[in-house]
């Protein structure tokens, strides 16, 4: 089942940019929303605020987002031992073009092992309750060690990447009561490849290899023309719900002041 297994109808690597870089009629609106929405996240949170990150293009736009804001907003990401390289590349890229370390939390190498011994190193492939239980080991518990103590969080999340997400707030509470803002909500892919061209973001090239969403080397694979972005996650799996337990469904919550915001997500 691995990846460079399954063919494709895609085009060959195009500039990821050149591609999609088409601006929504009122994307300055919408990039005004997301930075207003930003800010207040920032003066109501404080230090109790992170950006979790995939280091996705997404992800890319709000930390620029948040460096071009003035915003100390720390950026933290989970490296879960399986990522792609160029992934990691552009962790070191991504440092040294922003002069800020960002967080990586690792799953604990002993649990890692003891998996890896009991199941294999590719138990995804097997069912769907191995596959949640990799996604449990790598992602949500480091995921609980980053959030702990922390008040909320900000992340990259839009309606456009799946139905499952097409009904999600721009301000809500996750599972645990904890706030989480999505500033991106409403931008459409074009809108987040315009900001990447106008403001030279660094990005992942696997977004030049059709990679809308990137995630586990294992777990990601390359979508073809007309795919659903999130298609070449868990491609093998068919109950339609490709998430890792990452971003579960949220309670929404109101604004405290929506008109300052002018978060109409």
């Amino acid at each position: 089942m691995e990846a460079s297994a399954i063919r494709l109808d895609v085009a060959a690597a195009a500039d990821a940019v050149a591609l999609h870089a088409r601006p929504s009629a009122d994307y300055a609106q919408r990039e005004q929303r997301a930075r207003a929405l930003l800010r207040q996240a920032h003066a109501e949170f404080g230090d109790a605020l992170v950006q979790a990150s995939s280091l996705g293009v997404e992800d890319m736009v709000l930390t620029d987002l948040l460096v071009s804001e003035g915003l100390p907003v720390p950026v933290a990401m989970l490296d879960t031992g399986m990522l792609h390289v160029q992934t990691l590349a552009l962790l070191e890229r991504a440092q040294r073009h922003y002069a800020r370390p960002f967080e990586v939390w690792r799953p604990d190498a002993d649990a890692v092992a003891a998996f890896v011994a009991r199941e294999g190193d590719t138990p995804m492939y097997r069912s769907v309750e191995l596959r949640h239980a990799c996604c449990a080991l790598r992602k949500l518990e480091p995921l609980a060690r980053m959030l702990h103590g922390r008040q909320a969080w900000i992340v990259g999340l839009r309606h456009e990447q799946s139905a499952q997400r097409g009904a999600l707030q721009a301000r809500a509470l996750d599972a645990d009561g904890r706030t989480k803002f999505s500033p991106l909500l409403d931008w459409t892919l074009g809108d987040v490849w315009h900001y990447v061209a106008l403001n030279a973001v660094p990005y992942n090239p696997l977004h030049d290899q059709h990679y809308p969403s990137i995630g586990c080397a294992p777990c990601t694979r390359a979508v073809a023309v007309g795919e659903d972005q999130r298609a070449g996650r868990w491609w093998w799996e068919n109950d339609g719900a490709k998430e890792c337990g990452l971003h579960v469904a949220p309670a929404a919550v109101s604004p405290r002041s929506n008109a300052s915001t002018g978060d109409h997500a």
